[in-house]
């Protein structure tokens, strides 16, 4: 105890003493875990909507203009009888062109000047969630596109799926980075802390000729690098969270009307707390990397 003591004192004192390089370091950190922060940030958000979209995954069934009332009636019953569905809409020709004049607004001008009606009459089916989990939606969708009547059939759970194989790879790209980034922060770190070391060399090499533990020598450059990562993981959490209420206030209203109603959160209590302690892993190792230097 009274090592872990000595070592946070001096390990403080230090971090003062030495305050404007070890700025630098703390800024190293901070930049590695503001990348690592967005990271989580963006692909907790994208797995949370995707997640959203998957419970409430559609497909819909475009007829064709040709199609007789017993070919919709055969697709309705196969439909109801799968087992698969939790409710199906049946959206008329009229109702498909009147929806599109009201979400696209901007492109409704552009329809007056049709002589026909080119939208497709439609069925909208919402899928239930352990239908899409274990393939039956897959198998009743291609069912229903070779029967007769059916112009295509489009289902959300296909670009859901490139959606999470796109998501995977930006954050392996993502984690790379910050990797990288993190081991440059720690190398930051063992040089300042090095410095300090040299600083200190005539009171290190009294502590050795009186017998001192080597923990007493070794812990407070540590410490010292410990405090640095900390304190860069709280700047990165600051950065973010400024970043974050930015996106907000600015594009708040867009990106819900983009995610169709869905909300972008802030990192959950268990992420943020993985950052700082992360900040600080990064920092005691470039401090235990320097402090080798003092044996």
């Amino acid at each position: 105890m009274r090592a872990i003591e000595y070592a946070a004192r001096e390990g403080w004192a230090s971090l003062w003493r030495s305050r404007g390089s070890s700025a630098f370091a703390v800024i190293a950190i901070a930049l590695a875990m503001t990348v690592l922060g967005v990271l989580l940030l963006l692909t907790w958000n994208a797995q949370r909507l995707l997640a959203q979209w998957t419970t409430a995954a559609e497909f819909s069934v475009y007829l064709r203009d040709d199609a007789t009332s017993e070919q919709r009636g055969a697709i309705e019953n196969i439909i109801d009888q799968s087992g698969t569905t939790d409710q199906r809409e049946y959206i008329s020709k009229t109702d498909a062109l009147a929806r599109f004049r009201r979400q696209f607004t901007d492109l409704a001008s552009l329809t007056q000047g049709f002589d026909d009606n080119p939208f497709p009459a439609s069925l909208e089916v919402r899928v239930r969630a352990n239908a899409g989990a274990d393939g039956r939606a897959d198998a009743l969708v291609r069912r229903i596109a070779a029967l007769p009547g059916v112009a295509d059939v489009r289902y959300d759970r296909e670009w859901l799926s490139r959606l999470a194989s796109g998501l995977n790879a930006m954050r392996g790209a993502g984690l790379a980075l910050a990797l990288l980034m993190a081991a440059a922060a720690g190398v930051t770190v063992a040089t300042v802390v090095r410095l300090g070391l040299h600083s200190r060399r005539d009171e290190i090499e009294i502590m050795r000729l009186v017998g001192s533990p080597m923990s007493f020598i070794r812990g407070p450059f540590v410490a010292e690098g410990l405090m640095q990562g900390g304190l860069g993981a709280v700047l990165a959490l600051a950065f973010l969270w400024l970043g974050f209420a930015a996106v907000g206030a600015w594009w708040g209203t867009d990106l819900r009307a983009l995610l169709d109603g869905g909300s972008l959160e802030f990192l959950p209590a268990r992420f943020t707390t993985a950052l700082v302690a992360g900040g600080m892993v990064v920092g005691s190792v470039g401090g235990f990397a320097a402090s080798r230097h003092a044996a």
